[in-house]
């Protein structure tokens, strides 16, 4: 029997045995945050979110693990005819937790449809306001930056910072505020007050460099927390998401971060004192970078000091040692940045080739 479907949810259909890293190129293609893992003949098993990838990168699994392993295999469903008020109802009380996705099943538990909460209401997750670091000099993208600050050299059709400022956008940020030093002008008379990208920006100038968080004491303190991108940063990071996880693991500080693969060309030796233990020929090292996008909260921008250069790894430490809550967020979506010539290249050919829609 064959068993009809929207068009666009056969592209989150996964098999059992396909390996995470398959998922989070799908996951990043679709932009949808969950993937239904069925049988051949569409009988759903259980569903791969996003949260779930992440998971399973900060535990250190291993990527070529099949996606089954990570699934939740229990997830709430529903039978096809149910009413969107219904389905509501169903995803806000039908677990212990909130719900965001509803698989839509046939009599026989056969994916047919599958319902995100973003479908049912207006998502008002937000409730923050944003800084972007955009003074850097750009000194290892010379001479692209000789005249030109690196957050507005152009990607496709607009600067990088376009990207970000459409990005917070679309999360339903419309509070910005952008760091400058390095040929602030340019920015300025790009982005103006920011009304033309339906944004609300403010300019804050760095007289001299303060670091990679010595500019934040210049922003206004707020009631809100605030979400910090490097302003040469290009992702699809799930905004929306992040604030999310910070909020659900009640962080002082959230710090995105990203896997980095660091391929070790020896044989590595494991030693208890002068006993080997073990040999490990040619090691992959799974390593967590920070991938310069962070959260904090409000009180957290009184850590910051005044009229001196500070980076965020100050900032970290300093947290850390006063016992505050310092969470990982794992990247999972498409990252790249643009700190040299041939990230800025291989950026330029994602852009163009559709790995990274504008």
């Amino acid at each position: 029997m064959t068993v009809r479907m929207r068009h666009e949810i056969q592209q989150i259909i996964v098999r059992p045995y396909v390996p995470i890293t398959e998922c989070i190129a799908m996951l990043d293609r679709t932009g949808m945050g969950v993937l239904a893992v069925c049988d051949e003949r569409f009988k759903l098993l259980g569903i791969v979110t996003d949260g779930d990838v992440r998971r399973a990168l900060l535990r250190r699994l291993s990527l070529d693990e099949p996606c089954i392993t990570i699934a939740g295999t229990n997830p709430l469903t529903a039978l096809v005819g149910i009413l969107p008020p219904d389905a509501l109802q169903l995803m806000n009380h039908g677990k212990p937790f909130l719900v965001n996705q509803l698989p839509i099943l046939d009599a026989e538990g056969r994916l047919v449809d599958l319902l995100l909460r973003s479908d049912l209401q207006q998502s008002d997750v937000p409730g923050v306001r944003a800084v972007v670091m955009a003074g850097g000099f750009g000194t290892r993208l010379l001479p692209l930056t000789e005249n030109t600050p690196k957050p507005m050299l152009f990607l496709g059709d607009r600067p990088v910072m376009e990207h970000i400022i459409g990005q917070l956008k679309d999360a339903g940020i419309s509070n910005v505020n952008v760091t400058t030093h390095y040929l602030p002008e340019k920015i300025h008379e790009h982005f103006g007050n920011g009304s033309d990208f339906d944004v609300s920006i403010n300019y804050v100038e760095e007289q001299s460099p303060l670091g990679t968080a010595g500019s934040l004491s210049l922003v206004e303190a707020g009631s809100e927390p605030i979400l910090v991108i490097n302003g040469d940063i290009l992702t699809k990071v799930d905004f929306r998401s992040m604030i999310s996880f910070h909020r659900k693991y009640k962080a002082d500080m959230t710090v995105g971060v990203r896997q980095y693969d660091l391929k070790v060309p020896y044989g590595v030796l494991d030693c208890d004192d002068m006993v080997v233990t073990a040999i490990r020929e040619k090691p992959t090292l799974k390593l967590l970078v920070n991938a310069g996008i962070y959260l904090l909260e409000p009180h957290v921008h009184e850590c910051i000091p005044k009229d001196r250069r500070y980076d965020v790894t100050d900032l970290m430490e300093h947290l850390i040692a006063a016992g505050k809550r310092v969470v990982s967020f794992p990247i999972i979506e498409y990252w790249m940045d643009i700190g040299q010539i041939s990230d800025y290249e291989k950026a330029q050919a994602d852009m163009a080739s559709g790995v990274m829609n504008p």
